[in-house]
This record gives structure tokens, sequence and C-alpha cells, in this order.
């Protein structure tokens, strides 16, 4: 994938934030540069994540342990992003509502995209 479309993934999983921060209660996310960096802190996370775990214990995995993971970097990302206030409930809504919108808009991160690549 081109760098081009890396771009263009983060400003799509920035928008599906702020859209969540506006569905979801105790889950906000002051601005678009806010959302951006979250993106990026989660995409982050999640690689990190799926490094040491294996890819069954990830966020992108599917599954309850997926779900729970990724609501697990949605509350850490709260402390290295300013402006992103969330509680654990708003961690596990927000996970939720991502999991449903990406069930409509699968937005796979730059990273998990290119270990995908290379897996193959």
């Amino acid at each position: 994938m081109h760098f081009l479309g890396h771009v263009v993934r983060f400003i799509v999983s920035a928008v599906v934030l702020l859209v969540v921060g506006w569905l979801v209660p105790q889950f906000s996310i002051g601005d678009f540069g806010s959302a951006l960096l979250l993106a990026l802190v989660i995409a982050l996370l999640g690689w990190a994540v799926e490094g040491i775990f294996g890819k069954r214990v990830s966020p992108f995995g599917r599954g309850i342990v997926g779900f729970l993971v990724s609501a697990l970097v949605i509350w850490l990302a709260q402390f290295i992003v300013s402006g992103v206030t969330v509680s654990i409930i708003g961690a596990l809504l927000a996970a939720l509502v991502i999991g449903i919108i990406d069930l409509f808009i699968p937005v796979s991160t730059p990273f998990n995209a290119a270990k995908e690549k290379s897996s193959r």
C-alpha cells in the first residue's frame, strides 16, 4: 500500500473515533488533531500487544478477548494523548461501537495491514 493509502486509513480512523466520541458517553475527544493522534497511539499499542502476545490476543482479533484488549488499549491511550478522556465503561462501549462500525466500514491500521502483508 502506498503512503497516501496509509494517510487515508488514519483519517478514516480519526473520523470513526470522532463519531464514537459523539455517540458514546464517558468517551470524549477534544478535536480532530487529538483524534488523529489517538488513532496513531491505538494502532501502535495494538501493534505492540499483537507483537508480544500474538494475533489471538490482539485488539484486531475477533471474539471476547479481542474486544477486551481493544477496550484496554483505548483506555490506556487516554494517558498518552491529551484531550482524550475515557472511563472503563466508556472504553468498553467505544470498543463495541468501533466493532460495529468496523462491520460496515472495515478499517485496518497501516501497521496491521503491513503485518498481514508480510505474513503471506
